[in-house]
């Protein structure tokens, strides 16, 4: 959700702006903007793509060794030309770029507009800008304590930068709730939302925390403060990230990649952790097991994608963990007063770790005493930081705003650790428990297989992708995955889709089951397939159209189905990762043929950093 590129340095700034911006165009936008400075403050933005702004900026003057570049997200104000960022303030000395959401900005542009100010957009960005050169010119400080004052001032989220024409030596950047990371170079800084515009440059970086200022001066020099003014001491990280990660390496999309990644990034998720002996190990939350083991309940919190992934860790960890869990919206969680104990473990799960309803989920969650641990994917991330321990899931890159890769890797994680905590409490016998290790350790394979299938769903795709509507219907472990399908289908193709437990299509949806619904069934060979079985019957005598995921060799769906897509043979409680894969597929190829930008599907943001 929205992105930040700055760089100062002996390089000219805006080829580096511009390819940055392109870099975290995966976050969702509308609009685009750069912000040079050579002398004279030059601000370009429209709304748009990025490519918009490329062909606008042809003919001006773009020089500069310092500069940064911005993609909005819309959230105070439309998308257009003027709310785009960076804004500059009202006497156009000072620019800003910003991510997050001032809360308070309305209160604070009353007070700007009685002491006479006259404001150009209608975002809340330009209102700390203003805010920024009132202090400056009126209580006579220095920009950085001009910048820090009006921070204590503004209650939200931001990740800011900020240049002024009267200081060309220096960048200033700060961040609270919303991600922002400098790289490090030879006598030159970069700033970004997230690694992916810095990874070609410099291996060295600095993840900003909570309420810190950056200021990052021509020549190499740089200063953390906290917006108190205390002075930090900064902590240098090298880049795991490569570069290849985050191209698309010979796909059409960043999507298709993905889904094609999965074999592997399943595996990286229980590398070294899925030992020879069978033994499970998760360093990352070693301190906290024996607080897990004894845990009297489990809470997960997660949004979209990844509250499907906990659906399915809660159907695992109760069946074989025999703890009780329970999942949460964290949008929901944070604002319903619920019960919660220092006897209670909350794990969150997050793609991003930056995820702003989950933070405060779990801000609240600590507030109340609990032990939280944390699922992300993002080494420093603000989850990362924020939970007591934590399992990264080691997916890679995720460009693609709709998750793919990263929800295979989440359930991995899930099941791992309801493997741990069963074979540590003796809930499972021993024959059984390498069973599912040695099962387990087929699935990159399998997955790959599952694969396999990817000309023949583009056939299916083909034949419905005019349909309005979908229905989607699982049991068991596999009715997380017909909420995920679900969600696959509808944000990238725009069709509407519902997921369902199959049994309560009788309680409602069977009303909208005639000849022109598409019905997806996940129906593997599992403890409920007989149950399953009935109710492709019913949809079958209402003349829907039945596509279904079912167990190779299957023969009882086969007579029933129109369409029937195999996967391959796996222990019940791992099939979530293999009947997801036939369900991403399908979207993704609805969504081509729909003509649908399916890497930036509309309205939609990667990294969901504003509540």
């Amino acid at each position: 959700m929205c992105g930040i590129v700055g760089y100062i340095g002996p390089r000219e700034a805006y080829p580096i702006l511009i390819k940055g911006l392109k870099r975290l165009e995966y976050r969702g936008y509308d609009s685009a903007g750069v912000a040079l400075l050579n002398g004279d403050l030059n601000v370009y933005k429209c709304s748009g793509k990025v490519a918009d702004l490329e062909e606008f900026i042809i003919g001006k003057d773009i020089s500069g060794t310092l500069g940064m570049a911005h993609t909005r997200w819309a959230t105070h104000g439309v998308p257009n030309d003027s709310n785009a960022h960076p804004h500059y303030s009202e006497s156009e000395n000072l620019a800003i770029i910003h991510n997050g959401i001032i809360e308070n900005y309305k209160t604070l542009k009353e007070e700007l507009l009685n002491r006479g100010h006259k404001f150009a957009s209608d975002t809340d960005t330009e209102v700390l800008i203003q805010l920024v050169e009132d202090i400056l010119v009126n209580e006579k400080v220095e920009l950085e304590e001009a910048i820090r004052i009006a921070l204590n001032q503004v209650v939200g989220a931001y990740a800011i930068v900020i240049i002024s024409k009267d200081d060309p030596d220096t960048l200033y950047a700060a961040r609270k709730g919303s991600p922002l990371v400098v790289g490090i170079g030879k006598d030159e800084f970069f700033l970004a939302s997230d690694a992916t515009p810095i990874v070609e440059y410099t291996k060295n970086v600095v993840y900003l925390k909570e309420e810190e200022m950056a200021i990052l001066r021509r020549g190499g020099d740089f200063k953390i403060k906290t917006i108190e003014n205390r002075e930090q001491t900064p902590y240098i990280q090298k880049l795991e990230l490569n570069l290849s990660a985050i191209e698309k390496g010979g796909f059409d999309h960043f999507m298709l990649k993905e889904i094609y990644e999965q074999p592997r990034s399943i595996r990286d998720s229980f590398r070294g952790r899925l030992k020879p002996d069978g033994k499970i190990v998760l360093g990352g939350i070693r301190d906290y097991e024996q607080k897990i083991f004894n845990a009297h309940r489990i809470i997960i919190i997660a949004c979209g994608t990844s509250w499907h992934a906990g659906l399915v860790g809660e159907y695992v960890i109760e069946d074989i963990a025999r703890i009780p869990v329970v999942v949460e919206y964290a949008s929901e969680f944070r604002y319903r007063n619920p019960v919660i104990t220092e006897d209670d473990v909350v794990l969150a799960i997050s793609q991003s770790g930056e995820t702003a309803d989950t933070l405060a989920a779990i801000e609240l969650a600590r507030s109340k005493g609990a032990t939280i641990l944390g699922i992300c994917n993002v080494v420093g991330s603000s989850i990362a930081r924020a939970t007591h321990a934590g399992i990264y899931t080691h997916a890679g890159p995720e460009i693609g705003v709709a998750s793919t890769k990263a929800f295979t890797a989440q359930v991995t994680i899930l099941i791992l650790l309801a493997l741990r905590i069963a074979h540590q409490k003796g809930h499972i016998p021993e024959s059984k428990y390498q069973q599912y290790v040695r099962e387990m350790e087929l699935i990159p394979g399998k997955v790959e297989k599952a694969l396999a299938v990817n000309d023949y769903i583009k056939e299916i795709a083909e034949k419905y992708k005019h349909a309005r509507n979908f229905l989607y219907l699982g049991r068991g472990y596999n009715f997380p995955v017909a909420l995920e399908g679900a969600l696959k289908l509808k944000e990238i193709s725009y069709i509407h889709a519902e997921g369902y437990p199959a049994a309560e299509m009788k309680h409602g949806p069977i009303a909208l089951i005639d000849e022109e619904m598409p019905v997806v069934f996940i129906a593997p060979s599992t403890s409920t397939y007989e149950k399953v079985i009935s109710n492709i019957e019913e949809v079958k005598a209402r003349k829907g159209k039945i596509i279904a995921i079912v167990t190779e060799g299957d023969t009882k769906v086969r007579e029933l189905a129109d369409h029937v897509i195999e996967i391959p043979a796996t222990e019940e409680l791992l099939t979530p990762l293999l009947a997801t894969i036939p369900l991403q597929l399908l979207s993704y190829h609805m969504a081509v043929l729909r003509g649908c930008n399916v890497d930036q599907p509309r309205n939609l943001a990667k990294s969901v950093t504003v509540e």
